[in-house]
């Protein structure tokens, strides 16, 4: 017994000696990066647009909490606690609280905000030319923008699950929930077979879903949505500001409410908010518009709080399931479920769609919040955005699932012999744990240190490689 102590202790004392090393190098390799990042400009540097990067970056950061709460509360399902609604079935944990569940479920309302932001983004080029009728300018922003798209998105995406899918066979390793094939060349058959269906726009699969890290359905969704900003602003390209508003609502009614393609409707609506940017900069508003904005014009921080106070509780929509006659009962939310178009079968979408139109609009309209987003630390997030959100999911998996399990966070009949070797407080509200926060202190830095290096050796590398490219094929 006195032996079995003994070990323990000194298994213990390891691997707090381990933790400890983790916190001290991983904080100072993320403050470094955060605060002497040499690309990420600060004041009057920044662009006009930066705070949407800033915006991108924060959304990263609310997967990356969603992802990381919802892994270290899978024991007994606690994860769908924060899901549900607030009062839902009797259960009232402040985490769900309206407001407050974004920062413990807010992935989708942040994955839908990616969207909105792509459209904007990628259309601002190609609509400034438009509205200048550069057509000239045009076709050339469009040759470039779509020969580059698919290397810059999806180049990443295959380095980081070729290196983490090589990982299990190279160093003989394989964490849960995965099962790794009998040998590498079977691993490497299954990885190109699933990669270039996951690639392929027309897949008929309603979600890509990619095995080894699935975090990633998105990225599909988003080229997509890219091609779709390319097709209608060409095809837009010589009607009038009116008829370009009423095309473009007309195509988000249509792919929202009549088939089952929400995601384009997200992508359309920042390309209709980016076109609507520029027409007010411009003073050339449509007749109707610019009186609405002239009206609110005198109250208009207290206006878009107000859209904001909206967004973000509709961005609290309930997503522990897909099973509408349970949305139906859940509190509050089954006042608006009527409003679901009848084709959607993911219900979450539709109040998603607006929550993240009314955030994307309202951020630049109140000055507190869109100097937030400019802020060093929300420009680092940006940067850094892409990378964070491909490999926080290998990070939990590995990093996460350790320390969650060293501090006492339970797995249902998988807790591995370093389970509780660090016992710390789980009381509390869940979600609020001084157990979760305090692992933080080394999944946090081991996941931006990770992400930084991605960043540097892959992320910013494919867009030089995809420019690079298209230069060499032009005539």
């Amino acid at each position: 017994m006195d032996q079995e102590k003994g070990l323990l202790g000194s298994r213990r004392s390891s691997v707090g000696a381990i933790l400890g090393s983790t916190v001290h190098h991983g904080f100072r390799g993320l403050l470094h990066a955060m605060i002497r990042w040499p690309s990420v400009p600060s004041g009057d540097q920044l662009r006009p647009t930066a705070w949407l990067d800033g915006l991108r970056g924060f959304a990263a950061f609310l997967v990356y909490f969603h992802h990381n709460q919802a892994w270290a509360h899978l024991h007994h399902s606690q994860n769908q606690w924060f899901e549900n609604a607030w009062g839902f079935n009797g259960e009232y944990w402040l985490s769900a609280f309206h407001g407050i569940r974004m920062f413990f479920s807010g992935g989708h309302y942040a994955v839908a905000t990616f969207f909105v932001i792509s459209g904007y983004v990628l259309s601002t080029s190609i609509l400034r030319k438009i509205h200048r009728g550069d057509y000239d300018g045009l076709a050339r922003n469009l040759s470039s923008a779509l020969f580059r798209r698919w290397i810059r998105l999806f180049l990443p995406v295959l380095g980081t699950t070729f290196l983490w899918m090589t990982s299990w066979h190279a160093l003989g390793w394989c964490v849960r929930p995965f099962i790794k094939q009998e040998n590498y060349a079977a691993e490497l058959a299954k990885w190109f077979s699933e990669v270039k269906n996951y690639m392929f726009i027309y897949d008929k699969n309603p979600f890509p879903w990619l095995y080894w890290n699935l975090h990633t359905w998105s990225i599909p969704f988003e080229f997509r949505g890219s091609l779709a900003i390319y097709t209608v602003t060409l095809g837009l390209a010589s009607a009038t500001k009116t008829a370009r508003i009423f095309c473009s609502l007309a195509l988000m009614f249509y792919f929202m409410c009549m088939v089952e393609a929400w995601y384009l409707s997200f992508f359309l609506a920042g390309m209709l908010i980016c076109d609507l940017d520029l027409m007010a900069e411009a003073n050339d508003l449509p007749r109707p518009l610019e009186a609405f904005r002239q009206k609110v014009k005198p109250y208009k921080v207290a206006f878009y709080t107000g859209c904001l106070v909206v967004s973000v509780l509709l961005g609290g929509v309930p997503l522990a399931n897909d099973n509408f006659e349970q949305f139906k009962t859940e509190p509050l939310w089954g006042y608006i479920a009527f409003l679901k178009p009848a084709p959607l079968k993911q219900h979450k979408w539709f109040y998603l769609f607006w929550a993240a139109i009314l955030l994307v609009i309202s951020v630049p309209r109140i000055p507190w919040l869109k100097a937030f987003f400019k802020s060093r630390f929300c420009q680092y997030l940006g940067r850094v955005s892409y990378s964070l959100y491909l490999v926080h999911g290998p990070l939990i998996w590995t990093v996460g699932n350790i320390v969650y399990q060293v501090v006492g966070f339970e797995k249902d009949g998988e807790n591995d012999s370093f389970w509780n070797l660090l016992p710390l407080p789980k009381g509390g509200p869940m979600g609020f744990e001084p157990a979760f926060w305090i692992a933080q202190l080394v999944v946090m830095p081991a996941t931006f240190w990770v992400a930084n290096i991605v960043t540097v050796t892959m992320d910013e590398p494919s867009v030089r490689l995809a420019k690079w490219a298209f230069d060499q094929t032009k005539a």
